[in-house]
């Protein structure tokens, strides 16, 4: 039997024209054990100096499962990655040897100012832009970039499923499927479309939230929407690196797999290439398509100008940015031309941003122009990208995105990293590849409209220098309030200034809890539409919108109100409402008596007392107390 076993080995290895003295022993005396397809992928893993995986393989017989696994693990790695691993091995030698050296990305690159629209809320500019945009939000699908958890905020679940303000206790899911519902119905209207436009909405999913997302939107409903609107993709890890030499890691726990961890969210570019739907939508007529991330509660009262933006000065891809301060924590959008010709326009990290300047003749590095923010605006990481020219270029690319690699080093040798590292792209980088007549631009809008994300757990926020933003789950729900209330006083309400408040440590504002569902108001020009008369609403007040046709009109509010209706309900509310209201009550986030998301941001709402009233037939009504 063993020179039968010997003979099969030998043909293998002469079938594939290989001198069994080149692999290692361990694999040669099991390759009988493996399907033709199998040896070619062993062949590879050779070929690119990866002999060290099977260094440990015992004889034929012991444990022969394991390694089958092995390969089907290997072929998953493969199939996944755009070029397979012959690639990703490739790239990421290169990658480290460049790291290793210390080399800068950067050199031979000059940086200078893009162009791009500024906007400023609420006036006439920004009102022609948010109606084109509502217009030509029939023609886009929205992809969310869903993959992460929320341990770094102090919660366990998927972040998408955190409420983005506790007034409601709505969830950031079911706030963004509102939003894009809101835009559905608002796009088809000003369109007079007969059978109104379904926009795609898909969401870019990671082993650890996947199930969970999927689940959220079963149990719910899909919040509103149909199932088949929405799609879920499910982007997978990828290989680790142990070395310079880009020799792949064995998992520490299992020596028949290869330790995998995540790519970026820049694989939502290949995912969206090889899923086909790109073909899809430019076949149903779509024009764009607009990326967003996982918890930023403000970001859908920026979509619709940005998108007018878009629209009007035609761009390619347009960066959703805001105001930032000279070396401020966030990057810049900033346009790199090389010594060679090459010139394009991305994010380039705060961090690198003010050497790159002094570096290229600016002095002062990254410092404040005239307008006391610094002229590189302030990525936040939302694209809204053109579709045919973005299909054009991922035929090209097939969705690969440049990658970079961040290993840590044991010492100054750079010899070995403390532990396995890997390569890793960031959807913003899409630009780098682009040809120079591409039109890539920016829309800056104002920061209290557009960028309140929550990323940071108690802890961490409390160490803020003071004056720096929180990036917590206890500001990003002040945000809503704040930016709520911003947007009816310039609508002509008298709303009563802020108090501030500290809680887990960090002092906010705390404005009137004011929030509405998407669908009474998208636009300003929606919203002021809405409000008439003399209206006035306190600090220590709540008020909740939850329908399409409410009207505000001379309406004083001192204490809580919700209403609710349904479509085909117009109430027009008025006179003076006063009660004992809702109180912003201050707990302890170390107290596990109180459930997580409720702690991880240091207060609850204690409804004391409230007018609540619901609408839930059609027909006319009005509510003055």
């Amino acid at each position: 039997m063993a020179s039968a076993t010997a003979d099969s080995v030998a043909k293998i290895l002469s079938d594939l024209n290989i001198n069994a003295g080149d692999w290692p022993l361990n694999l040669v005396k099991n390759l009988h054990l493996l399907h033709p397809d199998q040896i070619e992928l062993a062949k590879m893993l050779v070929d690119l100096g990866q002999s060290h995986l099977f260094q440990h393989w015992p004889e034929p017989g012991v444990e022969d499962e394991q390694k089958k696994a092995f390969f089907a693990q290997v072929a998953k790695l493969n199939s996944n990655y755009p070029g397979g691993l012959a690639s990703y091995v490739k790239n990421a030698r290169e990658l480290l040897a460049d790291s290793k050296e210390g080399k800068n990305p950067y050199d031979g690159f000059t940086p200078s100012v893009p162009t791009g629209e500024v906007l400023s809320f609420g006036d006439n500019n920004f009102i022609k832009f948010e109606e084109a945009g509502v217009k030509e939000a029939q023609n886009a699908a929205f992809v969310l970039v869903a993959g992460g958890l929320g341990e770094r905020l102090g919660y366990n679940g998927i972040k998408v499923a955190l409420p983005a303000e506790t007034t409601t206790g709505t969830c950031f899911l079911q706030l963004y499927i509102e939003s894009i519902l809101a835009l559905q119905g608002a796009s088809s209207r000003l369109s007079h479309a007969t059978s109104p436009k379904v926009i795609p909405f898909v969401i870019m999913t990671s082993d650890d939230t996947h199930a969970r997302t999927l689940d959220l939107l079963e149990s719910n409903s899909y919040f509103g929407m149909k199932p088949t609107q929405v799609h879920l993709l499910k982007q997978e890890k990828v290989a680790c690196l142990e070395d310079n030499d880009a020799r792949l890691a064995l998992d520490p726990h299992d020596k028949y797999k290869i330790q995998t961890k995540p790519h970026g969210h820049g694989d939502v570019h290949s995912l969206l290439y090889s899923s086909g739907l790109l073909n899809v939508w430019r076949d149903a007529g779509l024009r764009w398509v607009l990326f967003f991330q996982d918890t930023n509660g403000l970001l859908f009262k920026a979509i619709p100008a940005s998108l007018g933006v878009s629209a009007l000065k035609h761009y390619h891809v347009n960066s959703l940015a805001v105001q930032r301060k000279a070396k401020e924590a966030i990057g810049g959008i900033t346009r790199l031309t090389h010594s060679d010709g090459r010139s394009m326009v991305i994010n380039v990290e705060y961090n690198q941003l003010d050497p790159l300047l002094r570096a290229t003749g600016h002095p002062d590095g990254d410092a404040n122009c005239e307008t006391g923010y610094s002229p590189f605006p302030g990525n936040i990481n939302q694209l809204i990208l053109e579709l045919g020219p973005y299909i054009e270029e991922l035929t090209k690319t097939g969705g690969a995105i440049k990658e970079f690699v961040n290993p840590k080093y044991k010492d100054a040798s750079k010899t070995s990293f403390k532990s396995s590292t890997r390569l890793e792209c960031m959807m913003q980088d899409y630009p780098k590849t682009l040809p120079p007549s591409a039109r890539v631009g920016f829309t800056v809008i104002d920061t209290w409209l557009a960028y309140a994300p929550v990323k940071n757990n108690p802890e961490d926020a409390a160490k803020v220098p003071k004056g720096n933003p929180y990036h917590s789950a206890t500001s990003g729900e002040m945000a809503i309030y704040r930016a709520n209330s911003h947007i009816l006083q310039k609508a002509g309400v008298q709303v009563e200034d802020p108090v501030k408040q500290v809680f887990n440590g960090q002092e906010v504002e705390v404005w009137p809890r004011i929030t509405w569902k998407p669908i009474w108001g998208l636009t300003f020009a929606e919203i002021k539409s809405k409000v008439s008369g003399n209206c006035s609403i306190s600090q220590r007040s709540t008020l909740a919108l939850k329908g399409r046709s409410i009207l505000l009109q001379n309406l004083s509010l001192d204490g809580a109100l919700i209403i609710n209706t349904v479509d085909g309900a117009k109430v027009k509310v008025g006179g003076s409402i006063q009660n004992k209201g809702w109180i912003v009550e201050s707990i302890d986030y170390k107290d596990t008596s109180i459930a997580e998301e409720l702690r991880t941001r240091g207060f609850r709402m204690k409804k004391v007392e409230g007018l609540e009233e619901t609408y839930n037939q059609p027909g006319e009504f009005s509510l003055k107390p």
